[in-house]
C-alpha cells in the first residue's frame, strides 16, 4: 500500500497544480482557488494516513492473508479515486460557487 500511496501522491500533486493553476488563469482576481488549495491538501493528508495506518500494521503472515485480498483492492481503489477525484470534485466546486456569487 505504502507504493500506491507514494504514487498516488504524485499524481494528485500533479493534478492539484494543473487543475488550480487553470483555475487561477480564468478566475480573475478571486480568492477561492487559493481556498481550494489548502482544502486539498488539508483533505489529502488525514486520507493517506488512514490507509498506510490500516495496512502497516500487518505483520506478513497477515499482509499475504487471502481474505484480506478484497479490502486491500477496495482501499487501493478508493485512495485512487481520491487521489484523481478529488482535485477536480473541489476545483469545479469553487468555480461554481465563483459563478455563482459572482
Amino acid at each position: 500500500m505504502s507504493d500506491h500511496i507514494a504514487y498516488a501522491l504524485l499524481v494528485y500533486t500533479a493534478l492539484q497544480i494543473f487543475v488550480t493553476i487553470g483555475a487561477l488563469k480564468t478566475e480573475g482576481g478571486s480568492l477561492l482557488p487559493y481556498l481550494a488549495l489548502v482544502i486539498l491538501v488539508v483533505a489529502i493528508i488525514p486520507a493517506c494516513r488512514r490507509f498506510e495506518s490500516r495496512w502497516n500494521r500487518l505483520d506478513d503472515s497477515q499482509a499475504h492473508d487471502a481474505s484480506l485480498e478484497r479490502y486491500y483492492k477496495r482501499d487501493r481503489m478508493a485512495l485512487w479515486l481520491l487521489a484523481i477525484g478529488l482535485p477536480f470534485a473541489l476545483t469545479g466546486l469553487f468555480r461554481g460557487l465563483a459563478l455563482f456569487f459572482a
